[in-house]
């Protein structure tokens, strides 16, 4: 464990990197809650979606770190920012002139549109918990309208009213000028509607906790600021949620750079420092554009956990969490095979080396291993000659060229299997095409027949790809990447493809032959 903590030290990951931040905000020092806390935010008029889970999972990698880093006990919180009004009615949930009957209220007062909850606020709020609960982060549930109406906030609320001038000399720099004028950090809970209110505050009592505001008709009403009589806005929400709880770190979106400074700004007015905050950069869709909820552009967690492991999508999230990546079906293989090169690479390295993997971050130390590895690009491949949504089929040339191996002792790859059969039935299977061999082609593909028949039907992959190899640079191709092209082409009848040693190694060179033939005799290979 020592030689782990020294290592910590200075490892190079950005976990460790950012929890060494945290180690030197508490300087080194058990903070006065008895613990370090980590947060990360939802909002819950919308589903959980990828983004959520890429926050929580980043946060989780960076306790994870700390907590090599120091005996400080820590604790996440999922906090729902559930009281919020219910400003806009998504696109994507049923029932909406219903919903939308029900505008302003906060959304745990928004009736469920399923019909299994007490409200939308609490229907998110389950399915959000269903959904951290099934990728095993381990996290505290919080919620806000909980929070305000239990008193949690009620002195951190006081604190926010006694500092009422200092947040709008922050706040009102930022607004635009018709904004300004109606402008407060304060949002009463209408005593009559339930509504949240955005309306003028006339008044303010610091003594009684109290602020006076203006209905529509021009009346006016009192209500405490304690107690879930009003929210806050968002931003003077997030500080003073900071402040109450003693939170420690939480990351955010490269969009809420600007957010993120004012509410450290207005924490510090409250009388205590902002967490260590971490921006990371935005999701892109296959066009190149940032990815939107209310456009639909992105990639549904549910999308990609039907074509490739989790593990695969929080190696997504651990790379390069500071540069703009596409996230669209066609990232998901190289992902997959990425994750399976970190995990079998994982047990021979030294101790430094297993910090620095992936694997390492994404299982909190304990990667899985299992002897049976084989490349999602290569099950991808498999799947395409044998045009099957049959594991069985797949199994009978996995078995044949890893004996001893079966689904029952290689769990990890017969997922990979049906994960590749499914891919391959949506994305590839429908943008295949074939195409002839040319006269020069036909030649080198003749040779590579004779070549094959020369070997035994064990013969290893890499003697399968010496061949194929020296056929490329003796038949007349320009380089050995137009040789492979033509393969992948005339074949497979896609552009790109596997080791052709290791893949005719596992297809089998008989079934390979016959497969090459039937290319040669033009016959059609989609079917």
């Amino acid at each position: 464990m020592s030689n782990l903590r020294d290592l910590s030290q200075n490892a190079s990951a950005w976990p460790f990197a950012e929890a060494r931040e945290v180690l030197k905000r508490i300087k080194d020092t058990t903070p006065e809650k008895g613990y370090v806390l980590f947060e990360t935010g939802y909002g819950p008029s919308g589903l959980p979606h990828i983004g959520t889970f890429g926050e929580v999972a980043r946060t989780s990698m960076v306790r994870h770190a700390f907590e090599q880093l120091s005996d400080i006990p820590t604790k996440l919180i999922a906090f729902s920012d559930d009281m919020d009004g219910f400003r806009k009615v998504p696109t994507n949930l049923p029932n909406q002139e219903m919903l939308a009957e029900h505008l302003n209220l906060p959304l745990t007062q928004v009736p469920d549109p399923f019909g299994t909850h007490e409200s939308l606020g609490h229907h998110n709020n389950a399915r959000l918990r269903v959904f951290l609960d099934s990728f095993g982060f381990e996290y505290d549930f919080k919620s806000s309208t909980e929070m305000y109406k239990a008193g949690t906030f009620d002195d951190a609320l006081m604190r926010v009213l006694a500092c009422y001038d200092e947040i709008m000399a922050i706040m009102l720099p930022t607004l635009g000028e018709d904004r300004r004028k109606t402008y407060s950090p304060f949002l009463p809970v209408c005593p009559k509607t339930g509504h949240v209110l955005q309306v003028p505050i006339l008044e303010r009592n610091a003594e009684a906790g109290t602020i006076v505001f203006e209905y529509e008709d021009g009346s006016k009403g009192e209500v405490p600021i304690t107690g879930g009589h009003c929210k806050l806005q968002w931003k003077p929400d997030w500080a003073m949620r900071w402040h109450a709880l003693d939170v420690d770190y939480e990351m955010s979106g490269k969009d809420l750079i600007d957010s993120v400074k004012q509410s450290g700004r207005i924490r510090r007015a409250l009388g205590s420092a902002p967490p260590v905050g971490f921006s990371y950069e935005l999701f892109l869709d296959d066009n190149g554009e940032k990815i939107s909820k209310s456009k639909g552009n992105g990639l549904a967690v549910e999308e990609w956990l039907r074509y490739a492991p989790p593990e695969s999508l929080s190696l997504f999230m651990f790379q390069k969490p500071k540069t703009a990546k596409r996230l669209f079906f066609d990232v998901i293989p190289k992902a997959v095979d990425e994750y399976l090169s970190f995990v079998e690479s994982f047990p021979s390295q030294e101790l430094e080396k297993q910090i620095a993997n992936p694997a390492w971050h994404i299982h909190t130390g304990n990667p899985p291993h299992e002897t049976a590895h084989m490349s999602f690009n290569i099950l991808l491949n498999l799947a395409s000659v044998c045009h099957s949504e049959d594991k069985s089929v797949l199994w009978h040339f996995i078995s044949r060229y890893r004996p001893g191996v079966t689904a029952e002792n290689a769990p990890i790859l017969d997922d990979l299997v049906g994960y590749a059969i499914r891919f391959y039935q949506d994305f590839v299977r429908p943008s295949k095409e074939y195409r002839s061999p040319s006269d020069d082609e036909r030649q080198a593909l003749t040779d590579l027949v004779t070549g094959l028949e020369g070997l035994d039907a064990a013969a290893s992959a890499e003697d399968v790809q010496s061949i194929v190899y020296e056929i490329g640079k003796r038949d007349e191709f320009p380089e050995l990447r137009a040789w492979f092209k033509a393969l992948y082409e005339i074949l497979l009848g896609q552009s790109q493809g596997p080791r052709m040693g290791s893949f005719i190694a596992l297809y089998g060179i008989e079934e390979s032959i016959t497969l090459i033939r039937r290319a040669l005799a033009c016959e059609d290979l989609s079917a």
